[in-house]
């Protein structure tokens, strides 16, 4: 095992302890980033733990991971053209369960603008990587894997990654929204591929046209999202699954001062649907996606402690969720959007659950449009759609949802105090849907 000292507050790991994958690598071209990472044990996870963060835009790289936490041959894994999946039973309790032990976030500030402005994605990591290791008294010698998901990565590249010791994280302050970057022109050849880079926004539109989801619909959501994250941060519903970060703000004369940021900073309590009806369209002169229906750009990390039950139980460590099946699957890209009506059933169908069997449904709020879509294709009643609200209030930075998302679902099944489902889906740029259940085995 490695000698890495446990982690105090702010330090950061030794160098010596992090190698970048060639997959990692191969990924920073697309500018995203997922990796993982062995200690001195290699990837013979008998008797470690893995801190593993979602990586939003390619959730299928999970079942490497999992496949890592399990003995040889007790993990089978299954892939094809259209679907990859993990899957666990959700019959009955196993020694080799995925489990989550523990899980924090940052709060969530508006990108440029917002309570991270002048604060480094490191920074985000540090801390949240941190708390979540001291609130469980483990230290950094027991985890195996470690794996990292960033978007928009500014252009220090793999450094953020080097410095933070891999968590998940996402500061769209330092990137301008919307930029592809460089673009091969090999890739502007084929029509599948252009449409990879077709703005998010465009693929709102698409998604509302193509499948006549009313500007009506969208707002409406949107407002629902907003009531719904206020009433949660009002109740202080958010404070056990955000860690405070303390950190610089400068403010518009060039003054620094240290500030606490404890809450997200995106919620509009004073939204109103009459308000909303008077936005013009952000992308298209006549469209229907707009600022208000549309999540916000954002600065956020979060992180989550896995490890096989086996494992968990013999260090005395909590079980907050279990993960019963995960799926991702390919759709058009240019409707991308729609991927969580295809990514639910196939998680569902692994874990031999139906629609019917979930007590709530954290489904990204990436546009209204394709969140109305999904909820209505799918039959989910709304009152079990995102019940704190979701990323058109919070928030959307882009590699920190996926593991936000698992954090605030399994904190809201705990909350209710029982045995309950509980699923996360997201759509993802160039065509992907990405969904996974859990359980929460109840206090």
């Amino acid at each position: 095992m490695s000698n890495a000292p446990i982690v105090a507050r702010g330090e950061l790991w030794p160098h010596n302890t992090l190698t970048l994958s060639p997959f990692l690598r191969r990924r920073l071209r697309i500018d995203s980033v997922c990796a993982l990472h062995g200690l001195d044990c290699g990837y013979s996870l008998a008797s470690s733990i893995s801190l593993l963060t979602y990586f939003t835009t390619a959730m299928n790289r999970v079942k490497i991971v999992f496949g890592h936490l399990s003995p040889p041959n007790t993990f089978k894994t299954h892939s094809d053209p259209i679907v990859s999946r993990a899957k666990c039973s959700a019959l009955s309790a196993s020694p080799d369960d995925i489990v989550v032990v523990h899980g924090l976030r940052t709060a969530i500030g508006k990108a440029k603008k917002g309570s991270f402005k002048d604060t480094t994605p490191d920074e985000l990591l540090s801390c949240v990587m941190t708390s979540v290791l001291v609130d469980v008294g483990l230290s950094p010698e027991r985890l195996g894997d470690i794996c990292v998901g960033n978007v928009l990565q500014p252009g220090a590249g793999a450094l953020m990654a080097r410095v933070a010791h891999f968590l998940r994280v996402e500061s769209m302050s330092l990137r301008d929204a919307g930029e592809p970057g460089d673009v091969s022109s090999r890739l502007m050849d084929y029509e599948k591929a252009r449409d990879c880079v077709i703005p998010m926004g465009i693929t709102s539109e698409n998604v509302a046209e193509r499948f006549g989801v009313s500007r009506e619909k969208q707002d409406a959501f949107a407002f629902s999202s907003q009531q719904k994250a206020s009433q949660a941060q009002k109740q202080g519903i958010f404070d056990q699954e955000i860690c405070p970060v303390t950190t610089k703000f400068v403010d518009e004369d060039g003054s620094e001062r240290t500030v606490t940021v404890t809450k997200d900073d995106g919620i509009r309590p004073g939204t109103t649907l009459a308000g909303l009806t008077k936005l013009r369209g952000a992308f298209k002169p006549d469209g229907s996606t707009t600022a208000g229906n549309s999540s916000q750009v954002s600065d956020g990390a979060a992180a989550l402690l896995v490890g096989r039950r086996s494992v968990v139980e013999s260090l005395s460590l909590p079980v907050l969720g279990v993960l019963k099946a995960s799926a991702v699957v390919g759709v058009p890209p240019d409707v991308m959007g729609i991927g969580p009506a295809y990514a639910i059933p196939a998680a569902l169908g692994q874990a031999g659950l139906t629609v019917a069997d979930i007590d709530v449904f954290e489904i990204n709020e990436a546009f209204a449009s394709q969140a109305v879509y999904c909820v209505e294709k799918l039959g989910i009643p709304l009152e079990k759609v995102n019940p704190n609200g979701g990323a058109i209030a919070l928030g959307h930075p882009l590699g920190c949802t996926g593991a936000r998302q698992v954090v605030t679902l399994l904190n809201e099944l705990k909350r209710r105090g029982r045995r309950a489902y509980g699923v996360v889906s997201m759509c993802i740029g160039t065509g992907m849907g990405a969904a996974a259940v859990f359980e929460y085995p109840g206090p």
